[in-house]
């Protein structure tokens, strides 16, 4: 499979595939494709991973896409303007996503979910007590909101981040909560209850402009009919 990612800061993954190459989606993923690409609709790890799905925010089901009788083209469009990245997956080579970041991957790429170690952090972190891990081996692509910071954590260092800031990070990474602190600070202070702290090893990906804080922001500008 080979493919191109265009269209930035509206991108879609562009997909050549050869024939019999089999590309895995979540629902409602896939914007065009050739016409020999073959759709089967289907629950895969069994049930416990399709329930994993579903409370990871995803369908319980996927979709899978096979080129058939020769080389076929499927594209894959972002749901919200900012990143469409490429994350090459094998053993030792894991990540966590955000809820609802993956758009598509190679069928050998296995998407499940992914506990946070305290309870804490699923209730307040923002990210949600469920995540997405990636494992298994091949390509997978992601969408990620708005513009992407990286930072390369050592072991032990810390990263406080703002609920919902968190895009990606390498699976070796943990994550927990905070407290701002204060009484006035969390009432007046205008960032919420909690902080979210990340902590190497690891790489961490942060995005600009979360959907839920673009979401909070026009809500005081939407006029709703009586």
């Amino acid at each position: 499979m080979k493919y191109q990612i265009v269209g930035e800061p509206l991108p879609v993954v562009i997909c050549d595939m050869e024939a019999g190459e089999t590309m895995i989606t979540e629902k409602g993923a896939m914007s065009w494709m050739s016409p020999n690409m073959r759709m089967e609709t289907q629950g895969t790890g069994g049930f416990g991973k399709m329930m994993g799905r579903m409370f990871s925010g995803e369908s319980m089901f996927q979709n899978r896409y096979t080129a058939e009788g020769g080389p076929g083209q499927i594209a894959f469009a972002s749901s919200f303007p900012g990143t469409i990245r490429a994350l090459e997956i094998a053993p030792g080579q894991e990540y966590v996503v955000q809820k609802r970041a993956f758009l598509a991957s190679d069928e050998t790429v296995e998407l499940s979910i992914f506990f946070q170690k305290k309870f804490g952090a699923g209730l307040f972190g923002g990210e949600g007590f469920i995540m997405q891990k990636l494992s298994g081996h091949g390509t997978a692509f992601i969408e990620i909101d708005g513009y992407t910071c990286e930072y390369n954590l050592q072991a032990g260092q810390q990263m406080k981040v703002s609920t919902g800031f968190i895009a990606m990070m390498d699976a070796t990474c943990s994550m927990d909560i905070q407290s701002v602190g204060g009484a006035k600070n969390a009432l007046l202070g205008g960032e919420g209850l909690f902080n979210t702290v990340v902590t190497g090893p690891g790489k961490v990906v942060l995005q600009t402009m979360p959907v839920n804080s673009v979401a909070k922001a026009i809500q005081p500008f939407i006029v709703t009919g009586s």
